[in-house]
């Protein structure tokens, strides 16, 4: 395959073809974890490091893979990575691992990082498939940890609620209360909330994106007028 720009996997990845906010994928886990920052950040990081991994061992295996098994090969790869960052977390981050509970595993069958395994790791070297994984994670990550903070604020009233079962005993008083108990939003904190912001976030991107697009055609247009105008 033709050389990869690692600019265009970062312009890909956070932007452009955005997980979450583009192709719109692995909703279940971020409609039910973001609820607050903390269990975003926390999925995130899981996430994260499976595209990584997974993308990384995929690629390195993909010589050896025969195309009628690839698909199984490669679910298992994922599956034995997050096996690895289940076990992880459940010794380490115990707490944030029973939060988290069944979407944890759900990891392996997120959409997004087979998607990713398949369509690029599977065709590519290794090094820009962990860059792709990388910057294919963090667009996600960044989609979840944004509806954290919407939801918790505006449910829970706080900011980085029980952020000791992230980042330990250090960060058991980062908790930042933002609005008073009277105005919290409970809508924001279930299910429907969830969609809502994330319609709200891809709204946003929508008309950044359209108004990136006219200003782009204003200039242009201006720029051909005097050409146009010499050639009369």
């Amino acid at each position: 395959m033709s050389e990869v720009s690692y600019r265009e996997l970062t312009v890909q990845g956070l932007w452009k073809n955005n997980p979450g906010l583009v192709q719109i994928l692995g909703m279940c886990p971020m409609m039910a974890i973001s609820n607050t920052v903390v269990n975003a950040m926390g999925l995130a990081l899981a996430t994260i490091l499976t595209m990584v991994i997974s993308n990384g061992l995929a690629s390195a295996i993909r010589h050896w893979v025969r195309p009628e098994v690839r698909l199984p090969v490669f679910v298992m790869v994922v599956a034995s990575v997050v096996t690895v960052i289940e076990l992880l977390m459940n010794a380490y981050l115990n707490t944030l691992y029973h939060v988290l509970g069944i979407f944890l595993p759900l990891i392996v069958t997120n959409c997004i990082v087979i998607a990713r395994v398949e369509g690029f790791a599977a065709r590519n070297r290794v090094l820009p498939s962990l860059y792709d994984g990388l910057m294919m994670g963090l667009g996600f990550g960044l989609v979840l940890v944004s509806l954290g903070v919407i939801r918790e604020i505006l449910g829970f009233g706080t900011l980085l609620a029980n952020a000791q079962q992230l980042f330990g005993s250090v960060a058991a008083h980062w908790t930042l209360h933002i609005l008073p108990e009277q105005a919290h939003f409970l809508l924001a904190i279930l299910p429907p909330g969830a969609f809502m912001a994330l319609a709200v976030l891809i709204a946003l991107k929508q008309g950044f994106e359209q108004r990136r697009a006219a200003r782009i055609s204003q200039k242009q247009l201006s720029l051909a007028s005097p050409a146009i105008a010499g050639v009369q």
